[in-house]
């Protein structure tokens, strides 16, 4: 009997059909930046992710990071590339508690709102939750359930989850097994069937990895960063990620590419945007900027938020698997969140289709004036669109006729 998936289509249709999506998906990245970033970037070359202040796992200096005051209107090129907007109609994260291990939460922004709790302060050298000195933990939270605004298009994948805010770090955002192994014991306690690990160690113990088997026990899935976002290569392998319990995951660039130099001692399961990454900060309402896994562990965090929000009966297991096997094939299977979550949806339901996507979110800037630039932009958009046109019609036709099918 010749081998089929579990929808029945046989292994080459289903990976066709995926191969098709992705080249697709490729070529309206191409469409977005060309018809947003390519004005932005050549008539006004200080409008880029670098400009904004920077966030790291781990401060160094004295003091705590201070807040930031530069808005960002447009959306985030994480966004532009998972497109949470087509999942929303379907699930937002409601019902589901994500936890964040890090630095703390702050709420000065009042993007979580009522939906952020903060656990107690754990013995042994973990700081106060509700002080983020690192700035770091605030990020991710944000990143992860940020409320949708006007006036901004950020607003992170999962805006109805609840979160509860883990401090496993000091002032400068070091932390060490014990602290999250406590910290694992403590959101899964809590309920959360989530857990975002931020913080990594370079080595485990024992009573780390029965912490993770504990949270994993009790319904948990924990997702944690397959390295930390030091910059050092190559990148040490990196705990709690280290342990088969956990889903490990590495960053990706704008547009979905491997996120430059980067390689990791250890295994990774899945990738997910981490690098130029755009998120609240803590003490005001500006944005930052950071690079690296950790943030791209939240990225799946939310996407596994949404996943429950709609089918919250599935395990840990079970999630992994659907993470997994709906993300775009590769050498490090790429997170697809819609087809993760609408696979979870009767097959008679779609998703909303999104509206337009404006450029790679820069910080608000004056508009540039008119130049020959932007008649090679409106080259470039004709051309990806007429290439998506093209594929598409030669493409799924075939597609379809040996047995492929969209959201595989």
């Amino acid at each position: 009997m010749p081998e089929v998936t579990p929808d029945g289509r046989s292994p080459d249709a289903a990976s066709g059909w995926c191969q098709v999506r992705r080249v697709l998906a490729g070529c309206a990245a191409l469409a977005i930046a060309a018809m947003g970033a390519g004005p932005a970037l050549a008539d006004d070359p200080s409008a880029a992710p670098g400009t904004l202040p920077g966030i790291a796992q781990q401060r160094t200096g004295n003091g705590c990071l201070p807040a930031g005051g530069t808005p960002v209107t447009a959306v985030p090129w994480p966004q532009a590339y998972l497109r949470p907007d087509q999942a929303w109609p379907l699930a937002e994260g409601q019902g589901v508690t994500v936890a964040v291990l890090g630095s703390g939460a702050d709420d000065t922004a009042g993007a979580l709102g009522g939906r952020l709790t903060r656990a107690p302060r754990l013995p042994g050298g973990g700081g106060d939750p509700a002080r983020d000195c690192v700035g770091h933990g605030t990020f991710l939270a944000d990143l992860i359930a940020a409320a949708r605004h006007d006036g901004t298009g950020f607003a992170g994948v999962a805006p109805a989850a609840r979160l509860l805010a883990v401090g496993v770090t000091d002032d400068t955002g070091a932390t060490n097994p014990a602290l999250l192994a406590a910290g694992l014991r403590t959101a899964a306690d809590a309920g959360a069937r989530v857990i975002c690990v931020g913080a990594t160690v370079p080595q485990g113990s024992d009573e780390l990895h029965d912490a993770v088997r504990y949270a994993v026990a009790k319904g948990a899935l924990v997702v944690a960063p397959a390295g930390a976002d030091s910059g050092q290569q190559p990148l040490a392998a990196a705990y709690p990620a280290g342990y088969p319990e956990v889903l490990a995951v590495r960053d990706l660039g704008p547009g979905g590419a491997p996120a430059t130099n980067t390689s990791y001692a250890g295994g990774v399961d899945l990738a997910a945007p981490g690098d130029s990454v755009m998120s609240l900060g803590p003490g005001g309402t500006g944005y930052f900027t950071g690079s690296g896994a950790s943030f791209a562990a939240a990225f799946t965090s939310g996407a596994a938020a949404l996943v429950l929000s709609r089918t919250p009966d599935l395990t840990p297991t079970q999630l992994t698997h659907r993470l997994l096997t709906t993300a775009y094939p590769s050498a490090v299977p790429s997170l697809d969140l819609v087809a993760a979550v609408t696979d979870a949806a009767p097959t008679s339901t779609s998703p909303a289709p999104s509206p337009p996507l404006s450029a790679l979110a820069m910080p608000t800037r004056p508009k540039p004036s008119p130049a020959p630039a932007q008649a090679v932009t409106v080259a470039l958009a004709a051309l990806a669109a007429a290439l998506l046109t093209g594929l598409a019609a030669l493409v799924v036709p075939r597609g379809r006729r040996q047995g492929w099918r969209p959201g595989s």
